[in-house]
């Protein structure tokens, strides 16, 4: 596995994976197969992770990353938000989700001080993922697309011209990780 000291980690969101209550099993044994993928990462040099804050994957891997099998790491997680306000438009519950993983954070910033205004935030938000990372890991298949089709089609163009690791998480890797585990 090459080096990679900083990774993007993106996915599906909730909906897509069929998550509407925090206590869904699914999201621990996503947060799990995370937490495992991570400390392979981290045996390599992984030191941060950078995220987004939407609902789904890029918070569960926040909880992937301050599980207590990766503080002998002192891996740091970065929430990097598209633009103020990302979550007003949620229900109030999600907001709370949303403010409690901010707050699990050892870093977070908004790229863009205004609300939303186009597809351009979105856009530039990629770009400084991919300029700031060495590599992606993105639970995600592309047979079966969800809104992280954007942040593919990003890194697929990126690689065209920059070296940049991708590793893909799709629903048959986790289901594998799930039938060899007892515990789930």
């Amino acid at each position: 596995m090459k080096s990679i000291t900083n990774l993007w980690v993106t996915g599906y969101r909730a909906y897509e994976l069929g998550i509407f209550t925090a206590n869904d099993p699914k999201i621990k044994i996503i947060t799990t197969y995370l937490t495992r993928t991570l400390q392979n990462y981290c045996e390599h040099g992984l030191k941060w992770v950078l995220t987004g804050g939407q609902l789904g994957v890029e918070q569960y891997v926040v909880q992937a990353v301050k599980q207590p099998v990766l503080a002998p790491y002192q891996l740091q997680v970065a929430i990097l938000l598209p633009f103020q306000n990302m979550q007003q438009r949620w229900n109030e519950k999600n907001q709370q989700i949303f403010f409690q993983t901010l707050q699990r954070a050892d870093f977070y910033q908004i790229l863009s001080p205004q609300p939303y205004q186009n597809p351009r935030q979105f856009q530039t938000w990629q770009s400084f993922m991919l300029h700031h990372t060495q590599g992606s890991l993105l639970v995600y298949d592309p047979e079966y697309p969800g809104k992280t089709k954007y942040e593919y089609q990003a890194i697929q163009q990126y690689q065209a011209h920059v070296p940049y690791d991708l590793q893909l998480i799709d629903m048959y890797d986790l289901q594998d990780f799930v039938d060899d585990q007892p515990s789930f």
